[in-house]
């Protein structure tokens, strides 16, 4: 008796040659809504409409000098060193002229300091011999220069351009986790989200109210939600109070 044959399945449609793949839309990553994003950088406008940073500095020379030297530093104990440093040298031709022992010498208080001298040396020869000694307004030119990571190229280019940049610093990266907003292991995949999602009328000061938040109320040890103006959204996993009264006043302003 002869065996029935198998039925075999039809072989699956090829895509024709040449064909596109359709590109999926990005996994989203935030646990808030657009609207709910938006409502977050609203109520930060409204508390902060003009955020500054509080690195001291005349100009975007000293600028970048005092965000490189800020690296593991305090801004506050920065601008106690480059006080009396950019008095005398608030150009990189005159920082070059100083020379790196002077440099050392003023800047003795902050940590890694004779590191950050060499590099406030070379970052000024290289400014003077690349770019007719003026800051670049380009990320990649930036960065190229010694002791300038994307970090300090980021807060340049917002502070002294006016660029909408997102600078990931420790208070921004730790933010990103704690409350879900842009989750991410590195600064770059924080930093990706963040300018993924932030509503790009929010952009030019994003990157300050968010620092300005984690430092003095989304502390590291001990947030302040009792001080929060974002409380109510705020999806974090633990808080240490519950809405603040004022902040039902804030949450009503129009946008």
């Amino acid at each position: 008796m002869q065996k029935p044959k198998r039925k075999t399945a039809a072989p699956a449609a090829r895509k024709p040659a040449g064909a596109k793949r359709v590109a999926r839309p990005p996994k989203r990553r935030s646990r808030y809504t657009a609207a709910e994003v938006h409502e977050i950088f609203r109520r930060f406008s409204v508390q902060r409409p003009e955020p500054k940073g509080e690195l001291e500095h005349v100009n975007a020379f000293t600028l970048l000098v005092a965000v490189v030297l800020s690296a593991q530093a305090t801004d506050a104990g920065v601008n106690k060193a480059t006080r009396a440093l950019f008095e005398v040298a608030d150009t990189p031709q005159k920082m070059l002229a100083l020379g790196e022992q002077r440099v050392g010498e003023t800047i003795k208080t902050i940590g890694l300091w004779r590191n950050k001298a060499k590099n406030v040396i070379a970052l000024s020869e290289a400014l003077i011999r690349d770019h007719d000694g003026e800051v670049p307004d380009d990320r990649d030119a930036l960065t190229k220069l010694p002791g300038v990571g994307r970090k300090t190229a980021n807060v340049v280019l917002n502070m002294a351009f006016g660029q909408p940049t997102m600078a990931v610093d420790t208070h921004i990266l730790r933010i990103g986790n704690r409350l879900g907003l842009a989750p991410g292991k590195t600064p770059e995949a924080v930093e990706d989200e963040l300018v993924r999602i932030i509503p790009q009328e929010y952009m030019r000061h994003a990157h300050h109210w968010l620092i300005l938040h984690g430092r003095y109320v989304c502390r590291a040890r001990k947030p302040d939600c009792g001080a929060c103006v974002i409380a109510d959204i705020c999806k974090a996993a633990e808080k240490t109070s519950g809405i603040p009264a004022p902040l039902v006043e804030l949450a009503a302003e129009p946008g």
